[in-house]
C-alpha cells in the first residue's frame, strides 16, 4: 500500500513551529482560527492578515475549520437560523480570502435522531427542510467561490445519514468530513459502527480526514497511537478512496505532532 502523506490543523501562531514538516512537502494545513464570534467579527481582518503571512510560501492544500458553537444547522428557532447563515457565509469569505478550498462544518445528527426517526410524522423531511433553510445561500455562495463545505460527524451514528443529507443538495460544494475519535467515540455511546466503516459509507464523498485517537470516553484528540482505533483498518480504508481527502492531525497538544506522524509513518502508512 502506498503510504498517505498527512498534514496537520493549527492556527496561525502555531505554523511556525511545524513549518519545515509541513512545507517542504506541500501537507495539507486546516487553519483553525476562524471559529469564534470575535474571530468573524472584531478580530476578522487581524486574523486574516495573521493567516496570510503564516501560510506564505505554502504550496500544499489549504482548509479551514468553520464556526460550530450554538451555529447548529438543524435549528428549531425561525428568527435564529438566518443567524447561522450569516456567519457561516462570514467563514466563506475567510476561505476566500486566505485561499482555503475547504470549510468544516458540523453535522447535525446523533442519536437522537437516529431514536426518533419513525417516531414522528415525517421527522427526517422537516430536519432537512430546517437544514437547507439555513445553508441553501451557503452553499450556493460556496459554489460561487468554488469551496467544499465538508460536513463532519459529530455524534452521528449513522454514517449513511450525512452522506443522504449531501445527496438532497444536489451540490459539488458538499463532501464529507469524518472525524476518526468522533466516530470511535459514536461507536461507545451510540452502538454506531466503526470508523472504517465510516470511510468506507463516504465512498466518493470523502474530501476530508481528521485524524486523532481517543479511549472511548471522551474526546481526547490524542496523537495517533495513544488511544484504542485500530489505525491499520482505518488507512487501508482511506487508500481505496479514489478522491484523495485532505488528512490532517487534529490533536490537543500541537506537539504531539511529530509523535502521531511517526506512529503512523512507523506503521508505514503514512509519509
Amino acid at each position: 500500500m502506498t503510504p498517505l502523506k498527512i498534514g496537520a490543523c493549527l492556527k496561525a501562531n502555531e505554523i511556525a513551529d511545524h513549518r519545515d514538516w509541513l512545507f517542504e512537502a506541500d501537507r495539507d494545513i486546516e487553519i483553525q482560527d476562524f471559529g469564534s464570534y470575535a474571530a468573524l467579527t472584531t478580530e476578522f481582518e487581524d486574523r486574516i492578515a495573521a493567516t496570510k503571512s503564516a501560510l506564505s510560501g505554502h504550496k500544499g492544500r489549504l482548509g479551514m475549520h468553520g464556526p460550530f458553537e450554538g451555529l447548529d444547522m438543524d435549528n428549531k428557532d425561525p428568527e435564529l437560523r438566518p443567524v447561522i447563515t450569516a456567519r457561516f457565509l462570514k467563514a466563506l469569505e475567510a476561505a476566500d480570502r486566505i485561499g482555503a478550498r475547504q470549510i468544516v462544518l458540523h453535522s447535525p445528527y446523533g442519536l437522537w435522531y437516529e431514536n426518533n426517526f419513525h417516531n414522528k410524522p415525517n421527522y427526517e423531511a422537516k430536519v432537512l427542510d430546517r437544514v437547507h433553510s439555513v445553508m441553501d445561500p451557503v452553499v450556493a455562495q460556496a459554489e460561487k467561490l468554488g469551496v467544499t463545505l465538508v460536513i463532519e460527524n459529530i455524534m452521528d451514528v449513522d454514517p449513511a445519514r450525512r452522506r443522504m443529507m449531501i445527496d438532497s443538495f444536489n451540490s459539488n460544494a458538499l463532501a464529507i468530513s469524518i472525524d476518526t475519535g468522533h466516530a470511535h467515540l459514536a461507536r461507545w455511546m451510540s452502538g454506531a459502527p466503526p470508523v472504517d466503516y465510516f470511510v468506507r459509507d463516504a465512498g466518493e464523498q470523502l474530501a476530508h480526514v481528521h485524524l486523532q485517537d481517543l479511549d472511548g470516553h471522551a474526546d481526547r484528540h490524542w496523537a495517533p497511537g495513544e488511544g484504542e482505533i485500530h489505525w491499520e483498518e482505518v488507512i487501508r480504508a482511506l487508500a481505496d478512496c479514489q478522491n484523495a481527502p485532505h488528512l490532517v492531525l487534529e490533536l490537543r497538544d500541537k506537539a504531539d505532532i511529530p509523535k502521531g506522524f511517526a506512529y503512523l509513518a512507523g506503521l508505514g502508512l503514512a509519509c
